[in-house]
């Protein structure tokens, strides 16, 4: 039984941007009862965790941070530990036996489950998961940024990688209604949003689901968005290559508001490994396909994730891996360990690769992608870069700091309002971020 009512909420996110616009709207509804936020977890009354279970290393650092909430709940009883997202999910059926000091858990379909929890006050029921309830577009929302925001249009996914627990945590693809997600971009850019992100497990696959009439495919839901008045910047979050069809490039091509930076998993070179990760796309479409986006969006900046080291590649399939690397000459990759997930195929599968041979393999990888995002960016020394101001920068407060449309991050010398789109000046680079001063009387390249 509670004993006090709780004031003060500190919420912690793990994991992917889908996580962190959960933890926005977990905010949300907790202020929306009252509660008021707390920097530091020590003073807060309910200790809120938005786990993520994508790799090993997430669970471990978690659970880490578990430990210390069950330490800090021993000195002060009345503290509320509440567990959500999607390691909540996969641990439904142990969770609160493994541990008994969490008061409320829920999976990464049922945060208005908050609600419920808070305002009780008194005994707080167990076992409330769910795979997938509803979407929380229509829960409060705290945002972290005042002029950039996260639209979720899907959640959930119908692909069945084999080394993904994604469709296990977080169900089967279930889309938004088009007509309420542009009346939440509307209501984004009233509320002085410029840019807008839209995410999704799959989210060129969006709409699918829905009724006939309603479904306009998401080259057309880009096209929709990109008529609301006042958002300037569309981005989107993460497509799979077997979904991503000549609409869409269309729209990137002809929408002015979608930015030129497209993220596109690769995960593997090796069409032998991306058959066994059940990718359903081979090498040459892969790469087919990077062809027909660069010929049709001028200037594009393409990203992608890898995973090394998944069971049964050789040295063989990683050369592939750097081939296609090379080949492609990505802006910038998300490169990954493969670590196995209870309930996947990959996870029993034979030809488990050595922890040595993927470090060694990981450190060439990120060694090639580094040279070819510091070429990628050196090429924009001289050019003139429409750059969102966020703020100013974390390490020196007179220079401010911004991304640009292929969405790097830029450091600038001028002054400019945050949220404000200025012309930047690049005159250095690095491979992680471009430097530069304002060219006002400039057009962006």
């Amino acid at each position: 039984m509670l004993q006090r009512m709780h004031r003060r909420y500190h919420v912690q996110t793990f994991g992917c941007q889908m996580n962190v616009h959960d933890s926005e709207r977990m905010k949300g509804l907790l202020e929306s009862l009252g509660l008021g936020e707390a920097a530091d977890p020590a003073d807060a009354d309910v200790l809120v965790f938005n786990t993520c279970t994508i790799r090993e290393r997430a669970d471990d650092r978690f659970v880490a941070h578990l430990m210390e909430a069950r330490a800090a709940k021993q000195r002060d009883p009345e503290k509320a530990i509440v567990v959500g997202g999607c390691w909540s999910e996969s641990m439904k059926d142990e969770l609160f036996e493994t541990y008994p000091f969490v008061d409320l858990a829920f999976g990464p379909g049922h945060i208005s489950k908050l609600a419920e929890f808070i305002g009780a006050g008194g005994d707080v029921a167990r076992g409330h998961f769910s795979t997938f309830d509803e979407f929380s577009g229509h829960l409060p929302l705290k945002r972290e940024r005042p002029h950039q925001a996260w639209l979720q249009i899907s959640q959930g996914c119908n692909s069945k990688c084999s080394y993904c627990i994604v469709p296990a945590v977080r169900g089967r693809e279930q889309s938004r209604r088009a007509a309420d997600l542009i009346a939440e971009a509307t209501s984004l850019a009233a509320d002085g949003v410029v840019e807008l992100t839209l995410l999704g497990q799959n989210v060129n696959s969006w709409g699918r689901d829905l009724p006939p009439d309603e479904r306009i495919g998401f080259g057309g839901l880009l096209r929709a968005l990109d008529s609301v008045e006042g958002i300037e910047r569309i981005r989107f979050t993460s497509p799979h290559p077997k979904d991503m069809r000549d609409d869409v490039i269309s729209a990137m091509a002809d929408c002015p508001a979608v930015c030129e930076h497209l993220h596109l998993p690769l995960q593997s070179g090796s069409t032998r490994i991306l058959k066994a990760m059940r990718r359903t796309y081979s090498r040459d479409r892969y790469l087919e396909l990077v062809g027909r986006i660069r010929a049709s969006v001028h200037g594009i900046a393409l990203t992608t994730d890898i995973i090394v080291g998944f069971p049964g590649e050789t040295e063989g399939d990683f050369a592939e891996t750097m081939e296609v690397v090379d080949q492609v000459g990505y802006d910038h990759a998300y490169t990954f360990v493969y670590s196995p997930r209870r309930g996947t195929e990959a996870a029993a599968m034979a030809g488990q690769v050595d922890e040595a041979t993927k470090r060694d393999r990981i450190t060439r990888l990120v060694d090639l992608v580094q040279q070819h995002a510091q070429r990628r960016n050196r090429e924009l020394v001289g050019t003139v870069q429409e750059v969102l101001i966020e703020g100013p920068s974390r390490t020196d407060a007179a220079v401010l700091r911004g991304r640009t449309r292929g969405n790097k991050t830029a450091l600038v010398r001028g002054d400019a309002a945050a949220g404000s789109l200025v012309g930047v000046l690049i005159e250095g680079a690095t491979s992680q971020t471009l430097t530069g001063r304002l060219a006002p009387a400039a057009v962006p390249a």
